[in-house]
């Protein structure tokens, strides 16, 4: 982990960090609407309650003020839920005490975390999230960026260094940002394997870039989050609304920010403008 940190090198006076699913590539819908949800059910076999259990897991992951939450959090907020209302999830309390201790939401901890406990509800979410990462490969290769992100990219790496910033699977990210020809307008690109978002920025700071020269663009509240715990600046992608918010980043966004008028007034604007946009 700290060799990917070890190699960055600031170039530039200003850093904008970027998300990727639902932020710069439309793939958030179709991953779990094709990925994560259908596996679930079928891990858990949970079947007789499916589209109750869809939905429920569509709201947490899309379209509510947990957008863009981590997949195991994600897993473990709707296991909660259903077991509220008397559907059994075994040995839910070892994933739930998992999700809330560890320092790192990835398969790598989860592995280390079976070998401790032999849980059989963390050996389940294990199965599964190596099952999505599989059904994420087999998709057809037709993701695409949202509107104005190519040239966007292209525009800032001219201005600003350029990180991504994301809680996706890092051979996911390698594969969709390379395959559009994106990585050369980057300066680093750091999945779930990196660390938390939150870590990540907390370690690009630390590479000489004053925190109020720093812009965190996310579409999910975990990216604000993670940009006020830092003391950055923050951006929201408004969902539906991607390529006006491309435009507006390159065109007055990043500009107010390097002109010095990016100020708090100005923030609790687009952060209020994001709350309104979810549910």
């Amino acid at each position: 982990m700290a060799n990917i940190f070890d190699k960055y090198e600031k170039t530039q006076e200003f850093l904008i960090c970027i998300d990727s699913d639902g932020c710069a590539m439309n793939t958030m819908e179709i991953k779990h609407r094709r990925c994560f949800a259908p596996e679930m059910i079928k891990t858990w076999n949970l079947y007789e309650k499916e589209d109750y259990i869809l939905n429920l897991w569509y709201d947490i992951n899309l379209y509510t003020k947990t957008r863009g939450i981590n997949r195991f959090k994600g897993l473990a907020e709707t296991f909660k839920i259903i077991s509220n209302e008397g559907i059994e999830i075994d040995d839910l309390d070892s994933l739930v005490n998992w999700v809330e201790t560890t320092n790192e939401l990835s398969n790598k901890s989860l592995e280390r975390e079976i070998e401790k406990t032999n849980s059989k509800a963390l050996k389940m979410a294990y199965e599964w999230s190596l099952n999505v990462n599989k059904s994420i490969e087999q998709l057809p290769k037709g993701d695409e960026p949202f509107e104005n992100v190519k040239e966007g990219l292209e525009t800032l790496s001219k201005l600003v260094d350029v990180a991504v910033v994301s809680s996706a699977n890092g051979e996911a990210l390698d594969d969709e940002w390379n395959r559009h020809n994106f990585v050369r307008h980057l300066k680093a690109l750091l999945g779930q394997e990196a660390g938390t978002k939150q870590y990540c920025i907390s370690e690009l700071k630390k590479k000489g870039y004053d925190e109020k020269k720093i812009l965190m663009v996310g579409d999910a509240p975990g990216d604000l989050q993670a940009a006020k715990n830092n003391n950055v600046n923050f951006y929201p992608i408004l969902v539906n609304k991607e390529g006006y918010s491309w435009k507006r980043l390159v065109n007055e966004v990043v500009p107010k920010l390097m002109n010095g008028t990016f100020d708090e007034a100005y923030q609790n604007q687009l952060i209020k403008e994001f709350n309104d946009s979810l549910k």
